[in-house]
C-alpha cells in the first residue's frame, strides 16, 4: 500500500550553495509535518541547447553541411550533459533527505521555463520552497536570485526561502502590519503543525495607532487560541531596520511575513519590505501572498 502524506513540499534544487540548506530546510519541515518532498530542478531551454551560428556567409556547401553536422552533435552533447548534471544534483538532493529521515522523496528533472513549470507543479504543494540566491548570485552585492521575485509573485502558495546554512529553528518572528498577506500568515502558523512547540514573536513596526493596536491584539488571540505563548510589540522606525535588527538580536530563526504590504497595492513587484528583508536577513523566510 502506498503511503498517504497529506502534506507535500516543493523543493526547487540547483548547482548553488543555497542547495544543501534547502534540502536541510525542506527535511526539517518534512519530519514535522509528515510532508513528502518532491524536488524539481527545471533545465532552461538554453542549457541544453548552443548558440545559434548564422552560417549565411561565404562558406562552401560542403564545408558548410560539415559544420553544420558538427554543431548538431554539440547540441546534443550539450543537452547531454545538462540532463547528466540536473540528475546529479537531483540525486544528490534526495539522498540528503532521505538521510536525514525523510521517507518520501520524489525527485523530478523538466525541460522548460521555471515559472511555468512552478505554476503547472504547485496545485498539488502546500509549500513551494527556494534557495535566496541561483547559481549565478552575486553575493558582494547582495543581489537576490533572478527567479525568486518572479516565483514569490506567480505562486499561489507560501514560499519557504532558504538561508545560506541551516540551524535548527527554535524561535519564529511574524513581522505584522495588519494587511491580508501577514493575518494570512498569522492564520497560517496558528493552524499549522509545522511551528508547534515553538517560540512565537508578533512584531509591528511603525507609529502606535488604535488600529494598529486592536490588529496586533486580534492577531496574538488568534496564535495563543492556536496554543502559543506570543510576545506582541510595536515599535517605531522603519520596518526593514526595525525587524532585520529584532531577527539578530533576539536569535530569531524564521522570519514570517505577507510579501505585499499593507498601504501598497499589489503590482507587478513584491513589496520593497520584502525584498528589503530577504537582503538583509540572514534566517530563512516565509512568505504568504
Amino acid at each position: 500500500m502506498t503511503e498517504r502524506h497529506d502534506t507535500r513540499l516543493m523543493a526547487l534544487v540547483d548547482a548553488s550553495v543555497y542547495a544543501r540548506s534547502l534540502c536541510d530546510h525542506a527535511a526539517w519541515i518534512a519530519k514535522r509535518t509528515d510532508a513528502a518532498v518532491e524536488v524539481l530542478h527545471v533545465l532552461g531551454r538554453r542549457e541544453t541547447a548552443a548558440t545559434p551560428i548564422d552560417l549565411s556567409g561565404n562558406i562552401a556547401l560542403g564545408a558548410r553541411s560539415a559544420l553544420l553536422e558538427e554543431l548538431s552533435e554539440l547540441d546534443e552533447q550539450t543537452a547531454r550533459l545538462a540532463r547528466k548534471r540536473g540528475q546529479a544534483i537531483l540525486d544528490d538532493a534526495q539522498m540528503i533527505l532521505e538521510k536525514a529521515g525523510v521517507t518520501a522523496v520524489q525527485a523530478r528533472l523538466k525541460l522548460g521555463d521555471l515559472i511555468e513549470t512552478v505554476i503547472e507543479s504547485e496545485a498539488q504543494a502546500d509549500l513551494v520552497m527556494i534557495g535566496k540566491r541561483g547559481e549565478a548570485a552575486n553575493f558582494a552585492k547582495l543581489h537576490l536570485g533572478s527567479n525568486l521575485e518572479r516565483i514569490v509573485r506567480s505562486c499561489h502558495k507560501p514560499v519557504f526561502v532558504a538561508s545560506r546554512a541551516f540551524r535548527p529553528i527554535e524561535r519564529f518572528l511574524i513581522a505584522y502590519d495588519g494587511g491580508a498577506s501577514s493575518m494570512k500568515a498569522v492564520d497560517h502558523v496558528a493552524r499549522s503543525r509545522l511551528f508547534a512547540g515553538l517560540q512565537c514573536r508578533l512584531l509591528a513596526v511603525g507609529a502606535e495607532t488604535a488600529e494598529t493596536r486592536k490588529g496586533l491584539e486580534d492577531a496574538e488571540a488568534l496564535l495563543k487560541a492556536g496554543g502559543y505563548s506570543v510576545q506582541a510589540d510595536i515599535l517605531p522606525g522603519q520596518p526593514e531596520t526595525a525587524i532585520s535588527e529584532a531577527v539578530e538580536a533576539e536569535g530569531i530563526d524564521l522570519l514570517v511575513m505577507g510579501a505585499y504590504g499593507h498601504s501598497r497595492m499589489r503590482s507587478l513587484f513584491i513589496g520593497s519590505t520584502t525584498t528589503a528583508m530577504l537582503r538583509l536577513c540572514k534566517v530563512p523566510v516565509m512568505l504568504f501572498r
